[in-house]
């Protein structure tokens, strides 16, 4: 079953892609998407078409910030009965805890988790669209939309502690130092905002009580059709949850089941009704990261092997030419080779 995500996500899509001289048309049928996608949000379409529309555009155009671009119009509105309920929370506390519960309705390739030690909030967003490729767009596209959810409560001039993804710098940085400030940071071990604690706890003058209930109710009714549809599916949660563990080096299935509030014997069962494992599931993600960052990045492979939750490279080493019949190094030259 190929992971969804709400059409909204291509919100401002067709005026970036314009505003640039590109024809979003033709792009989208090269993506196997219809053009009625950009009209009604609500549809759910297969993030990986949506992840290699966004990469397609961002190169033809030679535009690197092409999803961030699209992010700096965003409204809470455009995150449909979800984005009703967060803009009516009482701090951004619990605007965050909203949007962490119900990302799945908005995303099914995101995982997000909120983490808080000594002051400091670490607001980690990671994508896997299930298939190779560069996930640049989409992850500043996140984050992007991320910063505008948090300027709404705290103002538009806020500015976050870091802002960090662990893709390379771009050539041209006025997009991001016009939408961060100068505290972006590049070639990270996570993609995400960091901030103080009190941040969160900033009150919402606009909180409304009654319309947070209502679009409780509304969006109950959403989750309730979309549940008649189709079953909750547990390999999601385990594998947003094994893609933000990976590069901690405890991606173990007791960690997963652990922060899922289940124990592992519940988690190997529900994973074998849907006709896969534990190990399926980490390994299919590290080959996934595998080609993001040995082919599409210059980041050092002891670094690489790090975030594919190896503890030494000789592991990864192994492990990589098992998967794909040569090393890594070999992979990445061959690469080059062949953007050149």
């Amino acid at each position: 079953m190929p992971v969804l995500l709400r059409a909204a996500a291509l919100t401002h899509y067709s005026e970036v892609a314009r505003s640039l001289g590109l024809d979003p048309r033709r792009l989208l049928a090269d993506a196997g998407l219809s053009l009625n996608v950009l009209k009604e949000p609500d549809l759910r379409i297969p993030a990986d078409r949506v992840g290699e529309l966004l990469e397609r555009s961002a190169e033809v155009s030679g535009c690197e910030a092409f999803g961030l671009r699209m992010a700096e119009s965003r409204q809470l509105s455009n995150l449909g009965p979800v984005g009703m309920l967060v803009r009516d929370q009482p701090t951004l506390r619990e605007s965050l805890a909203v949007l962490t519960r119900y990302q799945v309705v908005l995303n099914g390739a995101m995982a997000l988790v909120i983490e808080e030690a000594a002051g400091v909030v670490v607001i980690r967003e990671e994508l896997a669209f299930g298939r190779a490729g560069s996930v640049r767009q989409g992850v500043e596209l996140a984050i992007g939309v991320m910063l505008r959810l948090m300027r709404q409560f705290l103002g538009p001039q806020w500015r976050p502690r870091r802002v960090c993804f662990t893709h390379e710098a771009p050539r041209d940085l006025s997009v991001h130092l016009r939408v961060f400030g100068p505290c972006v940071e590049f070639r990270h071990d996570f993609n995400g905002i960091v901030c103080a604690r009190q941040d969160l706890d900033t009150p919402n003058p606009s909180a409304d009580p009654a319309m947070a209930r209502y679009a409780q109710q509304l969006l109950d009714a959403t989750l309730h059709a979309q549940e008649a549809e189709q079953s909750t599916s547990l390999l999601d949660d385990v594998r947003h949850t094994a893609l933000l563990l990976l590069p901690s080096g405890r991606c173990s299935i007791e960690q997963v089941a652990d922060h899922l509030g289940m124990v592992c014997r519940t988690v190997q069962r529900r994973l074998s009704e849907e006709g896969t494992s534990f190990s399926e599931v980490v390994n299919k993600l590290r080959v996934e990261l595998a080609h993001r960052h040995v082919e599409g990045s210059d980041r050092a492979l002891t670094e690489v092997a790090a975030l594919l939750g190896f503890s030494a490279p000789s592991g990864f080493s192994r492990w990589y030419m098992a998967q794909f019949g040569c090393s890594p190094s070999q992979a990445r030259s061959a690469a080059r080779d062949r953007s050149h």
